[in-house]
C-alpha cells in the first residue's frame, strides 16, 4: 500500500462493519482537511496498517469496538504491540462505556460513543494526530516496535553526564517517589520518564502521558479527573480522567510548569490524599499513581514569581533529574549521528555508508540549541539531500559548517570553483564565520560567559558582540 499520498492535515484510518459509519465519518474528516482511509473489513484494516506503518503513512486509526472476525480490542493490541506510538480511538455504542474504558487502560488513545457528535469526535482526532506528528519530532521517535516500549535508542549514550542520569534512573525505578526532569527542550525527557517507568515494578501498568501546555486551562481540570455525564455542554456520557487511566501505573505531566495556578491546588489535593472528584461528580475516587513531570523551566524561579506554589514545587521535587544538552554531551554526538544515519537510511530508502571525518567534526563542533531533536532533523536532511554514499561537509548546513576551522573540509578548493562562482563566495562565508564563531567561544569560555569582557577581549562594543552571537546562532546563557 505504500504510495504517494497527497499533503493533508493528516492521515487517519477508519475501520467499521457499518458502510454508513465509514461514509460518514470520512465525510466528516475530509471536510476537516484530513484525508481517511476507510475499511469495513478488520483484517484488511490490519494488512493497510502493516503495510503502510512501513513508510509511516497513518496518523491516526478510529475502530469500532464490536465487529466481526477482528473486533477492536484486537485492532488496539496489534497496534500497541506492533506501532505503540499510533494513537488508536475506539468508537463504541452507548451503553458499552466500560468496554471503552477497559480499551483506555490497555493503550487506547481515547474513545467516542455512537451516535457521536462530530465536534466531539473531530476533536479527538484533532489531539491524536497532533499528538502523534509531534511524537514523529522527539529525538530517537520509532514508530515501529517488536514490543510495547520504546525503540533501543531511549537511552543512548557513554558520556559521564548520561551515565549519571542511568545511574540516578536505577537507583529512583523501583520506589514511589515523585520525579522532576529538567532539561532543553529537545533533551528526551519523555524518553527517560518512560525509562524510569520500565524499570519500575508498574512496568505492567498503564503509562500516561499529558502534556500540560497542549490543554487549553479551562478543559485541564477534566482531562486530568474526568467528568460526569451532564457536567457541561457536551458531556453525554461519563468519561475518566487521565489520573483513573494511571491507576496502579505511572502519570507523566510533560511541561509541568505551564499549569494554571488554580489547577495546582488541586494537584497538590490528589499528591497528597490520592483521592479526587470528577467534574460534575460528588463521589471520591482514590488512585494509586506514580507521578513524573519534567519542564524546561527554572521552577525555582516561576516559584518566586508566584507563577508556581511552593508547597507544588517541593512535592513534585522529591527527584530532580537534570538532563544535560547536547553541547555538554559532545562526545555523545558521533554514536547519536550513526543512529540517525542508519534510522533515516531504513526511512528514506537511503544506501549512505557513513560520515567523513570533517563531516563530523562539524557536528561535533556545533553547540545545538536544539539538542538531540535538532540533530535528528539535520542528520535527515543531509541523508535526504546528499548525492553520495558518504556525508561531506558540503552536505552539511551552513550554520553547521560555519563552525569548521578555516581550510578544513573534505573537498578540494578547485572542485568547488569549477561547479560554480557563486561557491567561492559561500567557502569564503563559511571559513569567515567559523573564524569568528571559535574567536568570539573562546572569548566567552574566558570571561566565563560574560559578554562585556569578553567584547572588550575582541575590541569589539558589547551591543557588536550581541549582534554576532545571535547572527551566529550561538545560544548559550551568557551574563
Amino acid at each position: 500500500m505504500s504510495q504517494n499520498y497527497p499533503k493533508t492535515s493528516g492521515r487517519v484510518l477508519v475501520v467499521d462493519d457499518e458502510k454508513n459509519i465509514t461514509f460518514v465519518v470520512s465525510a466528516m474528516l475530509e471536510k476537516s482537511g484530513y484525508e481517511a482511509l476507510t475499511f469495513n473489513d478488520s483484517r484488511e484494516a490490519l494488512r493497510a496498517i502493516d503495510e503502510s506503518m512501513d513508510a509511516e503513512e497513518i496518523d491516526a486509526v478510529i475502530t469500532d469496538l464490536y465487529m466481526p472476525n477482528v473486533g477492536g480490542m484486537e485492532v488496539l493490541e496489534h497496534c500497541k504491540k506492533y506501532y505503540p506510538q499510533l494513537p488508536v480511538v475506539i468508537v463504541t455504542a452507548f451503553g458499552t462505556v466500560e468496554a471503552a474504558v477497559s480499551a483506555l487502560k490497555r493503550g487506547a488513545f481515547d474513545f467516542v460513543t455512537k451516535p457521536f457528535d462530530q465536534t466531539d469526535l473531530l476533536a479527538i482526532v484533532r489531539k491524536a494526530v497532533t499528538t502523534h506528528q509531534q511524537r514523529r519530532k522527539e529525538p530517537g521517535f520509532s514508530v515501529q516496535s517488536d514490543s510495547p516500549s520504546f525503540s533501543e535508542f531511549s537511552m543512548v549514550g557513554n558520556s559521564q553526564q548520561i551515565q549519571d542520569v542511568f545511574k540516578v534512573i536505577s537507583k529512583i525505578a523501583a520506589s514511589p517517589s515523585t520525579v522532576m526532569i529538567y532539561g532543553e527542550s529537545g533533551t528526551g525527557k519523555e524518553l527517560v520518564a518512560f525509562e524510569i517507568h520500565r524499570h519500575s515494578d508498574r512496568v505492567k501498568k498503564p503509562f500516561i502521558k499529558v502534556n500540560c501546555a497542549a490543554i487549553p486551562s479551562s478543559l485541564i481540570e477534566s482531562e486530568l479527573f474526568g467528568y460526569e455525564k451532564g457536567a457541561f455542554t457536551g458531556a453525554v456520557s461519563s468519561k475518566p480522567g487521565r489520573f483513573e487511566l494511571a491507576h496502579e501505573g505511572t502519570l507523566f505531566l510533560d511541561e509541568v510548569g505551564e499549569m494554571p495556578l488554580e489547577m495546582q491546588v488541586k494537584m497538590l489535593r490528589v499528591l497528597q490524599e490520592q483521592e479526587f472528584e470528577r467534574v460534575g461528580g460528588v463521589s471520591t475516587t482514590q488512585v494509586d499513581v506514580r507521578i513524573i513531570t519534567a519542564t524546561n523551566r527554572n521552577l525555582e524561579e516561576e516559584v518566586k514569581a508566584g507563577r508556581f506554589r511552593e508547597d507544588l514545587f517541593y512535592r513534585l521535587n522529591v527527584v530532580p533529574i537534570h538532563l544535560p544538552t547536547l553541547r555538554d554531551r559532545k562526545e555523545d554526538i558521533e554514536t547519536l549521528a550513526r543512529f540517525f544515519l542508519k534510522q533515516f537510511n531504513q526511512k528514506l530508502q537511503k544506501a549512505v555508508t557513513g560520515i567523513s571525518a570533517p563531516a563530523l567534526l562539524g557536528l561535533q563542533s556545533y553547540s545545538w540549541p536544539g539538542n538531540i531533536r535538532q540533530l535528528e532533523n539535520v542528520m535527515e536532511r543531509m541523508i535526504l539531500m546528499t548525492d553520495g554514499t558518504i556525508l561531506r561537509t558540503l552536505d552539511l548546513p551552513p550554520e553547521v559548517a560555519a563552525t569548521l576551522p578555516l581550510g578544513m573540509g573534505d573537498t578540494p578548493v578547485g572542485e568547488l570553483l569549477n561547479d560554480s562562482p557563486a561557491n567561492f563566495k559561500e567557502l569564503v562565508r563559511r571559513q569567515t564565520q567559523g573564524v569568528e564563531r571559535a574567536l568570539i567561544e573562546k572569548a566567552l569560555d574566558e570571561t566565563g560567559g560574560n559578554v562585556t569582557r569578553a567584547a572588550e577581549k575582541l575590541g569589539l562594543s558589547r551591543k557588536g558582540l550581541q549582534l554576532k552571537i545571535k547572527e551566529l546562532g550561538l545560544k548559550r546563557s551568557f551574563e
